[in-house]
């Protein structure tokens, strides 16, 4: 752990304060927001409607693809190179990683002076899915993009998340390829095609001179400018290549990007593979199918391509799973989407059994996820007494559910609170899985089933601990650190973020 490896202020494994439940001063990010903040809530139908392709891709099919290769050649015909490659030539140097950030709301700014310090020194910052929110909307750029990381000194490069998608992508290819190009979909064809016809939402006008303007007043500097080859490209440096993934709304990577992924893996060069959606996420593998055949996962997994960690936005909190490869290498799998965006639950995650529980790593801890989730319907619901728990009480009730060991306190069996019914059937409602060795005494119906798919973005909310993350990744010659860090909006927490996990990878 972070706090038993290196000096700083408590984390949530170590303290209750250290989680941000208690904030000695309350943050500066507040002085950091516009004079107007976006009214942004996933709880608003206009919201959803505007993110209404997502669904109508996984029912009539993703057109990602077929737009993504009509982009990229005319990036090739630009004079793109065709390794879609930045070279840098140091072969030690540090960036930071985040993902999901865009609502452009109190929950994306709490983030940005903790950022600040801990990517202090830094070469080059890297967004991990979902720049801008609900949509991709490019003429939301300068108040969830270019003000929100004004300060930031260095270059932001991206790949894309199924939001950016919502608009065809057009926005994220002006901003970050400098590329005006035609984002609408090939026409649908089958009995049901005037569906989509009907209903698809294209992409809205590209204000050029708005843009430009953004730039120069938030992110004007020589040393920020940047413009990466494409939706997917490379950095490649002596001692590691970054590899950086397009997956379009439903996950599906391009045939063509695919061969561009086989090439540009191989070789003996440690690499890292950044992508919009995680391999493995809340205890599950998800491969990530390749247009024609294979999966991203093979190509990481392929001894010769030499991966050493594959980082993936999408989910909106941090997971990281330490891979055993058939070779004997460790892959380190990690989620990283809590830039900005709504948080999702991590009470929800099963008693891992991809990797062994004492290896895996969450943040926000399970038991601080289902206490901030608690008290969310008891207010809602009105009825406090009977939802709300405190964290005590929510890690008592997840390590009764689950069989672990809670991440932060109880150490022993001599200290270990049992559960109230109240707080057991708390964690069943909301969705606490159970381990299939414990058969619950206060409830036999599968409460614990019900519906999860809208429970973390109907609970978004703005003040604290909002129990945002990011990573810090620094490179030598012969190592890879990964950190990751915690942005809980409380003050005290903005100059000296709490590291809530890390990893050291050897390189050779």
């Amino acid at each position: 752990m972070c706090a038993e490896v290196s000096p700083g202020p408590d984390n949530s494994r170590t303290s209750e304060a250290g989680a941000g439940w208690v904030c000695g001063s309350p943050g500066t990010f507040n002085d950091l927001l516009p004079p107007r903040v976006l009214d942004f809530s996933w709880r608003r139908p206009a919201v959803l409607w505007r993110s209404r392709n997502d669904v109508l891709a996984r029912l009539f099919g993703d057109p990602s693809n077929a737009i993504r290769r009509r982009c990229v050649a005319a990036l090739r015909e630009r004079g793109t190179p065709a390794a879609f490659t930045v070279h840098r030539s140091a072969p030690e140097f540090s960036f930071v990683l985040l993902g999901d950030t865009g609502e452009g709301d109190r929950s994306q700014y709490a983030v940005v002076p903790p950022l600040l310090h801990a990517a202090a020194g830094t070469d080059f910052m890297i967004i991990a899915s979902d720049v801008v929110y609900p949509a991709g909307d490019g003429g939301q750029y300068p108040e969830k993009f270019f003000r929100p990381y004004k300060d930031y000194p260095a270059p932001i490069y991206a790949v894309p998340g199924n939001h950016d998608w919502y608009d065809g992508l057009r926005g994220f290819l002006h901003v970050f390829c400098a590329l005006d190009a035609d984002c609408s979909p090939p026409p649908w064809r089958g009995a049901l095609a005037f569906v989509p016809r009907l209903l698809w939402r294209h992409p809205g006008p590209i204000d050029r001179a708005a843009l430009a303007e953004a730039r120069r007043t938030y992110r004007g500097a020589p040393g920020q400018q940047a413009v990466q080859p494409g939706p997917y490209w490379a950095i490649d440096t002596p001692s590691l290549r970054i590899i950086g993934i397009d997956t379009g709304i439903t996950g599906v990577v391009d045939r063509d990007q695919g061969r561009w992924l086989r090439e540009v893996s191989g070789g003996p060069k440690p690499k890292l593979l950044v992508t919009g959606k995680p391999l493995y996420v809340d205890d599950d593998h998800r491969p990530g199918p390749v247009e024609g055949g294979g999966t991203v996962d093979e190509i990481v997994r392929d001894p010769a391509h030499h991966y050493v960690a594959a980082i993936g936005g999408d989910i909106h909190n941090y997971q990281r799973y330490p891979v055993r490869a058939g070779d004997g290498r460790t892959i380190q799998y990690i989620v990283s989407g809590g830039g900005g965006a709504f948080m999702h639950a991590t009470h929800t995650i099963p008693r891992t059994s991809v990797v062994k529980e004492g290896e895996f790593r969450c943040y926000p801890l399970r038991g601080d996820s289902l206490s901030r989730y608690s008290k969310l319907y008891g207010r809602w619901l009105r009825l406090p007494r009977l939802f709300e728990l405190t964290p005590e009480e929510a890690t008592a009730a997840v390590r009764y559910r689950l069989g672990i060991r809670p991440g932060r306190g109880y150490r022993s069996a001599a200290t270990e609170v049992r559960p109230s019914r109240r707080a057991r059937f708390v964690a069943s409602v909301l969705g606490v899985p159970r381990d299939g060795r414990r058969r619950p005494r206060l409830l036999r119906l599968p409460v614990h089933r019900l519906p999860q798919r809208f429970r973390s973005e109907m609970a978004d909310w703005d003040r604290p601990p909002f129990f945002k993350s990011f990573l810090r990744l620094d490179v030598t010659e012969s190592q890879l650190r990964i950190r990751c860090y915690a942005a809980t909006g409380c003050g005290d927490h903005e100059t000296a973020p709490p590291c809530e996990d890390e990893v050291t990878i050897p390189l050779r």
